[in-house]
């Protein structure tokens, strides 16, 4: 893993440390890179974490990792951002993000480890199979450390019926007893909120954009079935495949700071056509 780090103005005259934990690079990573031969260096010389940095200088940072992934380089998902650390990808449903029993070279893990030999693949925030949208992947340990908890996502999601217009869901969420996937709202849960507002409705479809504020699994579908409304498609928590195939859900925004530049990015992805039809009348 090789990581050109370029010093921002704001940064100069700063202990590379101080940089470094200002990014988000965790101690135990710095200790890492200090103990690595080649592991923090400035035109071809070491440099400590004590040592002062200018702006415009570039610290390369270097580790060993291997990727035990294997690749396919026969599958195609678009890449709508990508930098020297981090890829956005637009996966479509039906592709998992991680290998599994079932799925064993047809993720998103399998085609970034044929864009990226020899590149561990770190699905910075995941979604499931069939949930549609922006999977930002961290190219290096490092940028992994430094995005973790820290992306920003916005979901477009179709429900059935009609939710109220504007609304918070606070409703803690267990795992479904006797059942290794499905999940439930329950007094022992993990706290979770999430946040919503419908743009359109025909009546029998509402098209939301949702802002989950905790992380918790299949939150999104557990809070709209909790509120009567579960998302089309979405079979599991009682929503209906009538007109589409799978839980009409999609990640169509992040936002995050990149670690290449430290600037703030928005990426976004349209709505798939599957989703569109549903509301096609009120957009």
């Amino acid at each position: 893993m090789r990581t050109e780090l370029v010093i921002a103005p704001a940064e100069d005259g700063k202990r590379l440390g101080d940089v470094l934990r200002a990014r988000g690079y965790s101690r135990r990573l710095a200790v890492k890179l200090k103990h690595t031969e080649g592991g923090m260096t400035r035109l071809g010389v070491t440099v400590r974490t004590i040592d002062t940095v200018r702006a415009g200088e570039v610290i390369l940072l270097c580790c060993e990792e291997q990727s035990m992934i294997e690749a396919n380089d026969e599958l195609a998902v678009p890449v709508i951002y990508e930098d020297s650390e981090l890829v956005v990808f637009d996966k479509p449903s039906a592709m998992p993000v991680h290998p599994s029993m079932r799925h064993r070279t047809d993720t998103l893990a399998n085609l970034f480890s044929a864009r990226y030999p020899g590149t561990v693949f770190r699905a910075v925030s995941r979604l499931d199979r069939d949930t549609s949208g922006c999977v930002p992947a961290a190219r290096s340990q490092l940028a992994a450390s430094v995005l973790s908890g820290r992306i920003e996502k916005s979901y477009l999601a179709v429900c059935c019926g009609v939710p109220p217009k504007n609304g918070r869901v606070t409703a803690p969420i267990a795992r479904e007893q006797g059942s290794v996937i499905k999940r439930c709202v329950r007094e022992d849960g993990r706290y979770a909120e999430t946040v919503y507002e419908v743009l359109s409705s025909d009546g029998k479809y509402s098209l939301c954009r949702v802002v989950p504020l905790t992380g918790r699994t299949h939150q999104i579908r557990v809070h709209f079935a909790y509120m009567g409304c579960p998302l089309a498609g979405d079979d599991l928590y009682g929503g209906s495949r009538e007109d589409i195939g799978r839980q009409a859900l999609h990640c169509a925004e992040i936002c995050f700071v990149s670690p290449a530049d430290g600037e703030r990015h928005r990426v976004s992805s349209p709505l798939p056509e599957d989703m569109r039809r549903l509301v096609r009348r009120g957009l």
